[in-house]
């Protein structure tokens, strides 16, 4: 392996720790989000076309996400004092301790863990903002790496190839082989997201369940976070479905299931053939993404796994043995 080789894989790591460590991943996700989206819209050699298109998604998109969080904040608290309340009678019936013994004990631990959240990051509207402005910045380096792929300003390379030369093409290499990763798991997994999506949505109309509109944007969020988004939504349906009738709940549940047999088909199909990572590998690479980056670290933990797996294997084994000494 060349110096440069060896530095471009610092470089990667570099980046990653740096966006993990300054709390930097949101503008990190949104790159890799809008260059996806950029790349999808690309018909022919109009790029111009593409970034209208692009805009247009962005809009619809941010519409879309005020519209399901002014949901949330209507929905959440009709369907937490509906559904907690039979799970707790349930669960004092069997003998099970929760950590809270009615709705007002409950709300007032994730009030406390809301408040000590944002003692740590200041105040919503301030959080809010920056947030915004990281995706704003986000697209604008995405819409530039559109543009303009290249690292080096100007076309024109020296004639002999120098260090710093070696260097950038190796970094490319990486960041390319990183995006195609990126693509090749994001461009699964929203496959596998919006077939649940429409699958929830037509039960959803079939039983006029509560908050449909909410559940079906949802499912589709969730959908983009392997395993564990599936489990937050499932929840989310199950308890509203109980505050409508038990009969319904087990309906919901038996529905749910025949869902996940149908997704291990589509994994085998859709996401196995191209990455083929095991379950606990990827529920481990979930846990430290989380810890590393919160929300956007659960997203890129399947991303960077399967890179790592592209990168190694084209790589030789350390103790190889040359093809000219082999007998």
């Amino acid at each position: 392996m060349t110096r440069a080789a060896r530095f471009s894989y610092f470089f990667l790591v570099a980046v990653i720790v740096l966006a993990a460590a300054t709390h930097l991943a949101t503008p990190l996700i949104t790159v890799l989000f809008s260059y996806f989206a950029l790349r999808k819209l690309y018909f022919g050699k109009r790029k111009w076309l593409s970034l209208i298109l692009f805009f247009v998604v962005v809009a619809a998109t941010l519409y879309g996400l005020g519209f399901l969080i002014r949901q949330a904040f209507i929905a959440f608290p009709k369907i937490a004092s509906e559904s907690i309340p039979p799970f707790i009678a349930y669960a004092q019936s069997h003998g099970i301790e929760l950590p809270f013994s009615d709705l007002d004990s409950l709300i007032a631990a994730i009030l406390d863990v809301v408040k000590n959240e944002f003692l740590f990051v200041g105040n919503f509207a301030r959080a809010a903002s920056t947030q915004l402005v990281f995706v704003l910045i986000g697209i604008a380096v995405a819409v530039s790496l559109f543009l303009n792929p290249g690292i080096e300003k100007f076309s024109n390379k020296p004639k002999s190839r120098n260090l710093f030369t070696a260097m950038t093409d190796e970094i490319k290499i990486r960041f390319q082989l990183f995006y195609q990763s990126f693509e090749t798991v994001m461009g699964a997994q929203i496959r596998i997201s919006a077939i649940n999506t429409l699958l929830t949505a037509i039960f959803v109309l079939v039983v006029s369940l509560k908050y449909g509109t909410f559940v079906v944007g949802l499912t589709f969020l969730c959908g983009l976070l392997p395993i564990v988004g599936n489990l937050i939504s499932n929840a989310i349906i199950v308890g509203i479905a109980v505050t409508m009738s038990p009969r319904l709940a087990i309906v919901a549940l038996i529905f749910l299931v025949a869902v996940h047999k149908l997704e291990y088909f589509l994994n085998s199909k859709i996401i196995g053939d191209r990455i083929k990572n095991p379950v606990w590998l990827t529920l481990l690479a979930l846990i430290v993404g989380e810890r590393f980056m919160g929300i956007p670290g659960m997203i890129l933990a399947p991303v960077v796994l399967n890179y790592i797996k592209v990168e190694a294997s084209q790589l030789p084994p350390p103790d190889a043995v040359p093809v000219n000494e082999r007998d």
